[in-house]
């Protein structure tokens, strides 16, 4: 029985040497583990105590690489489950349940996040009418948050009934994206010729001469066949 237990313990020493620190939970399993850099991996769970007039709480689920990724588990500090989260990357991704402290659903959240290596994130954008109709595509700068995208749902916490639906698009309410994308100015090229130039003052009476240093440019330049010109551009010359 001695070598048994001896056997066991150099067997768990050996599986937890890894981890710089970790607990034990009550069915055996290593919890809350920081791994040689002090970075949170596997299995943790989280109290968070009462603090200035803010309700405490606690959570489990799993960190990787230091980030929440997965399903978490929110309680109150009175046992009832309030919030049942989804991560990825650290960030809110997918459907989102929070809870009155009754039990009942409080509302519904939709969130994208989007990941860390890439720049940008690009979603198509659905006809209001039809939602199988692709109609355009929003493109988001990724600045390292989640973005509000899908239906979010707000429910009566005494009747249940809901309240209130909003259909949002990568951070924007439903139909605000195409507005956006109409209404976005286009980049002026200054080597294009204006459409119309005029000849006469406000009024129309009086004739409109160039300033004598356009006329000087010109005389200078004229014969030659082309003039280099500046046009935002960072290249060499």
């Amino acid at each position: 029985m001695r070598l048994f237990l001896g056997v066991f313990l150099c067997l768990f020493m050996q599986a937890n040497a890894q981890w710089k620190s970790f607990e034990i939970g009550p069915r055996g399993d290593t919890l809350n583990r920081l791994d040689g850099k002090g970075v949170r991996q596997g299995p943790w769970f989280v109290s968070v105590p009462d603090l200035r007039g803010e309700r405490g709480y606690e959570e489990q689920g799993v960190f990787l690489n230091g980030k929440k990724e997965g399903d978490w588990t929110r309680f109150s500090l009175e046992g009832v489950k309030i919030a049942d989260e989804q991560y990825r990357w650290g960030m809110l991704n997918g459907k989102q349940k929070y809870y009155t402290y009754f039990g009942g659903l409080s509302r519904l959240e939709s969130w994208r996040a989007i990941d860390p290596s890439n720049a940008f994130d690009t979603v198509m954008v659905y006809d209001l009418q039809d939602p199988d109709k692709v109609i355009g595509q929003v493109v988001v700068k990724n600045e390292g948050v989640a973005v509000k995208h899908g239906t979010w749902i707000y429910y009566d916490p005494q009747s249940g009934k809901v309240e209130e639906k909003v259909e949002y698009v990568m951070n924007k309410i439903k139909g605000e994206e195409e507005v956006s994308a109409a209404t976005t100015l286009k980049p002026i090229d200054p080597r294009a010729k204006p459409a119309y130039m005029p000849t006469t003052d406000s009024i129309g009476n009086k004739k409109i001469s160039k300033p004598a240093v356009i006329q000087d440019f010109e005389k200078k330049n004229s014969g030659k066949k082309s003039i280099r010109v500046r046009d935002g551009s960072t290249g060499n010359y």
